[in-house]
């Protein structure tokens, strides 16, 4: 199917299961990864995952990324992971990937593929946190800057697990460790770079934002030479220079596009520019792209990797309980209520399209197998379609939002 057919017959097929899932109670992002089971190779045929539709849901994937960095502020990010809240986002991470790796072990898996699995229960999919908490309207509550932070500070430690993996040397001798070594300490000084990048643009905007208003000044001369529209790319920009570098330093470009957007205040545009930057992203990303981002992580489900059941049955077991269980004791760390924790390890359980990029990318390297790599699809697809529907079942969605404490 032609690629702005595929588009057309996925996005219809998103929109009216998504209607379908509101009408159920459920969050609509269930019933577009539905479409794209429905319409993929697994029953219809009539859809395939190719390298145009991951362009888009890419694309996709940087504008959810984007139009929630706006909402959120970046110094409340950094309150979330100080102190307790550290190792609160370290319990979700160390947690599953133990599990993982204990399970990988059982199964008589080698070291790279048991390491891989541990490492793919351990990612939370930013986006698909992202979303669902929106969906609750819960994005400036305490569950979202805990479950948000937890789901940066996680995906930053297994990308960088990644990096220090595809980095290794190709052959070294037994108990070598000094290669090993030097790998880790590159990776490091990589993030530790894109880390000074931030911090290094976050002061020079508070510079320009608090003493001299001189940001606001200069967006507002830009909009009456180019128009309102330009506001709206000059932000694009911005966003997919931090993403760019993020990627060129080893990591995703979500990453760095989470940043490049929380550094994008509400102070520096402006309240009116501001209102019309967010307007402009919401109506794009759930109107279009949202949809379609979900639907491709459907597409990506085979029904070959239910030749072995036993092993999908355990590694389902074990990344749900794992990461609920790290999240819970997570937000207990955090002196949440018991309801309160038990919803953050749910929300923290969806893996999405994180996991999947570091499946494939291991795949692509050979390093997991066929098997172990359908078997991460299916974890990372029914872990993304069973948060939404076990959230909803905390009525967590009608608290109160407030500022964090922590």
């Amino acid at each position: 199917m032609p690629l702005l057919s595929s588009i057309l017959v996925l996005l219809i097929g998103a929109r009216l299961l998504a209607q379908l899932m509101t009408k159920l109670k459920q969050p609509a992002l269930v019933g577009e990864i539905l479409a794209g089971i429905l319409l993929g190779p697994t029953v219809l045929k009539w859809i395939s995952p190719n390298s145009a539709l991951e362009g888009i849901s890419e694309l996709s994937v940087f504008l959810i990324v984007l139009s929630a960095g706006l909402e959120m502020e970046m110094g409340e990010v950094i309150r979330a992971v100080k102190g307790r809240g550290f190792f609160a986002a370290m319990l979700g991470f160390l947690i599953p990937l133990s599990g993982g790796m204990l399970l990988g072990s059982l199964m008589g898996l080698d070291a790279i593929r048991t390491f891989f699995l541990g490492l793919c229960m351990s990612i939370t999919a930013l986006p698909v946190t992202i979303q669902i908490l929106s969906s609750f309207n819960l994005l400036q509550s305490k569950i979202a800057h805990f479950a948000i932070a937890t789901s940066i500070l996680n995906d930053i430690l297994g990308l960088l697990c990644l990096g220090i993996i595809l980095d290794r040397p190709s052959v070294s001798a037994p108990g070598e460790l000094l290669p090993l070594i030097f790998s880790v300490i590159k990776t490091s000084l990589k993030l530790c770079i894109f880390a000074l990048l931030v911090f290094l643009t976050n002061r020079l905007i508070q510079w320009g934002t608090h003493k001299t208003s001189y940001i606001e000044k200069t967006l507002n001369k830009f909009e009456d030479v180019f128009g309102p529209e330009a506001i709206f790319g000059a932000a694009i920009i911005f966003v997919l220079f931090f993403g760019s570098m993020s990627e060129t330093l080893g990591s995703h470009f979500i990453i760095g596009a989470f940043f490049g957007a929380l550094l994008l205040s509400h102070d520096a545009f402006g309240t009116a520019v501001f209102s019309g930057l967010q307007t402009t992203l919401n109506s794009l990303t759930s109107g279009f792209l949202g949809p379609v981002f979900f639907a491709y992580i459907g597409l990506s489900f085979s029904i070959h990797a239910f030749s072995h059941p036993w092993r999908i049955v355990g590694v389902l077991i074990v990344s749900i309980l794992t990461k609920i269980l790290g999240g819970y004791l997570g937000g207990r760390l955090l002196k949440m209520s018991h309801k309160e924790s038990l919803g953050s390890g749910i929300i923290l359980n969806g893996r999405g399209i994180m996991e999947l990029v570091v499946a494939n990318i291991a795949y692509q390297r050979q390093l997991i197998d066929q098997d172990l790599f359908s078997t991460l699809i299916i974890m990372g697809i029914v872990t993304t379609i069973m948060t939404p529907m076990l959230f909803s079942k905390t009525k967590l969605g009608s608290m109160k939002t407030f500022t964090p404490a922590f």
